[in-house]
C-alpha cells in the first residue's frame, strides 16, 4: 500500500479519514478475485467473528464457516461446552443449511419463538425424522398463539434429495426451487430430514468457498485467557478440534501474555495461534517472539468499548494496522484488524493495510445468527442485545466461579465497555450471510479497483489518501434528495 504523493500523514488515522483511489487494472470481474487468506487459518473470506458472548456461537460459527469465514468462541465458555459446539458445527454439511425444526403438535407460539433462531423464514414440520410441512410466519398471522401447527402448515411440500442435489448440482437445484415459486424446500436423505436449501443459499454456495479443516469439516476457533492454568484450558480446547487458539486480552503487551503464549506453545499446538491485542509494531515483534503466529491488532475502536473514553490509551484503527502489519511482514507473521469497522469500506481498507483478516463483532451482533434473543422495541424494530467483554456485565460472567463475593464485587468496580446496547436488525440485511454478502462485494469491487486478483496484490497495489471529514460525508448516499 502506498499514500498519495505529498500525502504522507502527519497524524495517525481511522478509516473515516482515508480513502482509496483508483488504478490501472485488468481484472474485469468481481468474480476474478480471490479472497483467501493466506495466515494459515483456511479462511476463503477474510472475516473473523469476534470472540464476544453477544456474537459468537454454534449458529453463528456454522453459518460464518459455510461461507468461508471462521468465529472464535468466547474464553468464558466451559471447556465441556465449547467441545460440544465443536463438534456441533463440524457435524454440519457445507451446502445444507440447519432447519428450524418442530413437530404438528407443537403451537404456534413455538413457532414463533424459534423463527428468529435462523434468518430462513420458515420452520420445517417433522414427524418421526421426515419431513410433513413447512410453517412461516405468515402463516402463524392472526391465529391464536396456541393452535397447533398441523392446523396452519402448509403440507404441499418439495423435498430435495441430498444425493440429487449433488447429482444434478446447485443451478439445476435453484432452477427447480425457481419453477415452483418457492425460496425453500426441506432436505433429505434416505426419507430422513437432513436439511434445508433457500433459492439465494444455492446462489451463495456457487459464489463462496466453505472454510474446510483438512476432513472437509467447517472450521471454527476458541480463546483462551492469560489467567489461570492456560496450558490446561488450551489442550482442551485443541483436543476439543479446534482449527484456531486465540489469546486474548484487551492488554496483550504484557508480561502476562508472553507468559500465557510460552504456555500455549509448551503443549505443541498444530494449529495457528493468535495473541493480542496490540496496536505498535513493538507489541507484534513481543508476541512473535513468544510464539504467536498472528496479532491481534485492535485497542478501543470497538462500539461496545469505552477503554479510549476511560483510559485515553488506544490508537486510531488505520494507522495501528499499517504498522502492525509491516512489523510482523518482515517476521513473517500475519495481523488481524480487530474492531472500528462500520462498513464495507472499511474491511478493504484494514486488508489494503495489510491485515490478513478484519474482525467484526458488534455489526454481527445485530443478526438472526447471534446468540441472543430477538427483541422488539415497541415500534416494529427488532433488535438484539450486545455488550462489551470488558463490560461489567462479561467480567461478572467471566468471574462468577472465581474467588468470594467480595472479590468478584471489587472486580465489578471497573469496567471498560458496555453492558446493554441494542444492536438492530437491518430489515434489508437481517442475516449475518446477508452482511457476508454486502462486505465481500464491496471487498471484491476494491480489489478490482486496484487492478489485484488476491488479497496479497491488495495489500501490494492499493493507492490511499487523507481526506477531510467533509470529503467523507461526500461518500455517503442520500436516501432522500436535498
Amino acid at each position: 500500500m502506498r499514500f498519495l504523493p505529498g500525502q504522507q500523514p502527519t497524524t495517525d488515522l481511522t478509516y473515516g479519514d482515508v480513502f482509496m483511489v483508483p488504478s490501472r487494472s485488468d481484472v474485469t470481474s468481481r468474480f476474478d478475485v480471490d479472497l483467501s487468506s493466506d495466515d494459515g487459518t483456511g479462511t476463503t473470506v477474510p472475516v473473523v467473528v469476534a470472540n464476544m458472548t453477544a456474537v459468537a456461537g454454534r449458529r453463528m460459527s456454522e453459518t460464518v464457516a459455510r461461507r468461508g469465514g471462521i468465529a472464535i468462541l468466547p474464553q468464558d465458555i466451559p471447556a465441556d461446552v465449547v467441545a460440544d459446539v465443536v463438534a456441533d458445527v463440524k457435524s454440519k454439511d457445507p451446502v445444507v443449511e440447519t432447519p428450524v425444526v418442530v413437530t404438528p403438535t407443537d403451537t404456534v407460539a413455538d413457532v414463533l419463538s424459534l423463527l428468529g433462531k435462523r434468518s430462513h423464514g420458515a420452520a420445517v414440520v417433522v414427524d418421526a425424522g421426515r419431513p410433513v410441512g413447512v410453517v412461516t410466519e405468515d402463516d402463524c398471522t392472526a391465529v391464536d398463539r396456541f393452535a397447533r401447527v398441523a392446523t396452519v402448515m402448509s403440507t404441499d411440500l418439495v423435498t430435495l434429495d441430498a444425493k440429487e442435489i449433488e447429482d444434478d448440482g446447485l443451478p439445476a437445484t435453484f432452477e427447480r426451487l425457481h419453477a415452483a415459486k418457492i425460496q425453500l424446500a426441506p432436505v433429505v436423505r434416505d426419507g430422513v430430514l437432513a436439511g434445508v436449501l433457500t433459492r439465494k443459499g444455492a446462489v451463495r454456495s456457487t459464489v463462496y468457498s466453505p472454510a474446510l479443516d483438512a476432513r472437509g469439516r467447517l472450521r471454527i476457533g476458541a480463546a483462551v485467557g492469560i489467567n489461570g492454568d492456560v496450558a490446561a484450558t488450551s489442550r482442551e480446547l485443541l483436543d476439543a478440534g479446534i482449527d484456531v487458539l486465540v489469546v486474548d486480552t484487551a492488554h496483550g503487551h504484557q508480561d502476562k501474555m508472553i507468559a500465557a503464549l510460552q504456555a500455549v506453545r509448551s503443549v505443541d499446538p498444530q494449529v495457528p495461534v493468535v495473541a493480542g491485542n496490540v496496536v505498535t509494531a513493538q507489541g507484534v515483534r513481543d508476541l512473535a517472539a513468544a510464539g504467536a503466529d498472528i496479532i491481534k491488532v485492535g485497542v478501543g475502536p470497538g462500539a461496545m468499548c469505552t477503554t479510549r473514553m476511560q483510559t485515553a490509551v488506544g490508537r486510531p484503527q488505520f494507522s495501528a494496522v499499517l504498522e502492525c502489519a509491516a512489523a510482523a511482514r518482515e517476521l513473517g507473521k500475519h495481523v488481524w484488524a480487530d474492531g472500528g469497522v462500520r462498513h464495507p469500506r472499511d474491511v478493504a481498507l484494514a486488508l489494503a493495510a495489510g491485515a490478513s483478516q478484519v474482525m467484526v463483532g458488534s455489526w454481527f451482533a445485530g443478526t438472526y445468527e447471534s446468540p441472543g434473543d430477538l427483541h422488539e422495541d415497541g415500534s416494529g424494530r427488532l433488535y438484539k442485545d450486545s455488550f462489551g467483554m470488558a463490560s461489567a456485565r462479561a467480567v461478572a460472567a467471566r468471574t462468577a466461579g472465581e474467588g468470594s463475593a467480595f472479590d468478584r464485587a471489587r472486580k465489578a468496580l471497573y469496567e471498560e465497555g458496555i453492558s446493554t446496547g441494542k444492536m438492530y436488525l437491518d430489515p434489508r440485511r437481517p442475516g449475518v450471510e446477508d452482511l457476508l454478502d454486502e462486505i465481500t462485494s464491496g471487498l471484491r469491487s476494491s480489489c478490482t479497483y486496484a487492478g489485484a486478483r488476491t488479497l496479497a496484490e491488495f495489500a501490494d497495489r492499493a493507492t490511499v489518501g487523507i481526506q477531510s471529514a467533509a470529503g467523507f460525508a461526500e461518500g455517503m448516499p442520500l436516501p432522500t434528495s436535498w
